[in-house]
This record gives C-alpha cells, sequence and structure tokens, in this order.
C-alpha cells in the first residue's frame, strides 16, 4: 500500500485495526519470546503492544509509517521522547521503547541491533501479496539465525473484501517462513470488518 493510503486512514480516524488493549495472542503466548531482550514491532502504529512488552521486561523497537501515529502512542502513555534524524527515518525514544517513523524498508540491522525476537499483529496482513515477499525478505535480513516470533494472519475469501487487512493463507505462511514454524491457534476473527465475513484469524510461532 502506498504511504499516503495509510497517512489517510490516520488522519480520517479509520483505525479499526487498532486494539486498545494488548493482544491476546501475545500475552497468552508471550514465553514464545523468549527472555526479556529486545523485540521487533514491524508497522507498530500506537499499539497497546508495545508497551505491554515494555512493562514485561523487553526493550522495544517498532517502526512505523505514519508519524501522527507514533506521536499518538507516546502522547497517550504521557511520554516525551527524544527525536533524532536517522537517514530517510525519524527516531523517537523514551525509556525501553524506540519507534522510527518510517518506511520499513529504510530499516537496516543497525537500527534493530540486539534484536531477540520478533512481534507481528499487523504488519504481513497489512501488505499486498507482492509487497508481502519483500516484507519476509527484507525480515530475514535484519534477524540473526534463531530468533523466534510470532506472527498473526487472518484466512478469507479475498474476492468478498479488499484488503487491509488482507487474505494470508497458511501455506503463504509455510513457504515465507520454513522450515521453523507452529500454527498455536485457529479461532474466528472479529472486528468491524469481519460481521458478516466468514474469517479465521491464526497465531503462528516462527523461528527464523
Amino acid at each position: 500500500m502506498e504511504r499516503s493510503f495509510w497517512d489517510a486512514r490516520w488522519s480520517e480516524g479509520q483505525i479499526g485495526f487498532h486494539q486498545g488493549r494488548p493482544n491476546a495472542h501475545l500475552e497468552t503466548h508471550l514465553a514464545r519470546l523468549g527472555a526479556p531482550g529486545v523485540v521487533f514491532v514491524p508497522l507498530c502504529g500506537k499499539a497497546e503492544d508495545l508497551a505491554y512488552l515494555a512493562a514485561k521486561g523487553h526493550r522495544v523497537i517498532g517502526v512505523e509509517w505514519v508519524d501522527d501515529a507514533v506521536r499518538a502512542f507516546f502522547s497517550e502513555h504521557g511520554l516525551t521522547p527524544t527525536q533524532s534524524a536517522h537517514g530517510k527515518l525519524k527516531r523517537y525514544e523514551s525509556g525501553s521503547i524506540t519507534i522510527f517513523s518510517g518506511d520499513f524498508f529504510a530499516i537496516r540491522a543497525e537500527h534493530v541491533e540486539g534484536m531477540t525476537a520478533v512481534w507481528d499483529r499487523a504488519a504481513l496482513i497489512a501488505l499486498p501479496p507482492d509487497v508481502r515477499v519483500k516484507y519476509v525478505a527484507h525480515l530475514r535480513s535484519l534477524v540473526k539465525p534463531k530468533t523466534p516470533g510470532l506472527l498473526i494472519t487472518v484466512e478469507y475469501d479475498q474476492s468478498k473484501m479488499g484488503g487491509p487487512p488482507f487474505s494470508v493463507e497458511e501455506k503463504e505462511v509455510r513457504a515465507g517462513y520454513a522450515p521453523n514454524i507452529e500454527l498455536l491457534s485457529t479461532e474466528k476473527a472479529d472486528g468491524p470488518r469481519f460481521v458478516e465475513l466468514v474469517a479465521n484469524e491464526k497465531c503462528f510461532s516462527v523461528t527464523f
């Protein structure tokens, strides 16, 4: 998706993907991310997951296209972050939480130095098929071998609704994250876009 699309969604308040509380799968499977370390959260928005992970002892590094979303996270948590420029990215940091404002594909290994885990609730499913391939490849270039992660996807008849969130079938996930992937749960997807649509939400444990 074009960055302008997401800027418009945030400026118009069309952020039904924002849960307003820590994700239930993250709470249930937090141990899968390992001992407190550095968790990378791509396309993080202003997710409460960031504060939740920090409260559990992790250092958190997020990246988000929309600068307003980044500012909103810190403002809503009563935090005043330091700001610095990093090439095409802007870095906001307060305590154990760092968020880079800018393009995910501009993230380099030095931006996520020390990363020990990945939490992807809404990144992969926010992207159309051609970009998802590039996303997975770039993510793999950033992580070290044996880095654990949790991934959330949704599956539905894509002909009945346009994304995002996009339908990402399990076979695509297994192809992109092979061989170390485990399906942890499957349940009916909820949210305003799935009221009249049969959709399943899946939680995977992956090891890069």
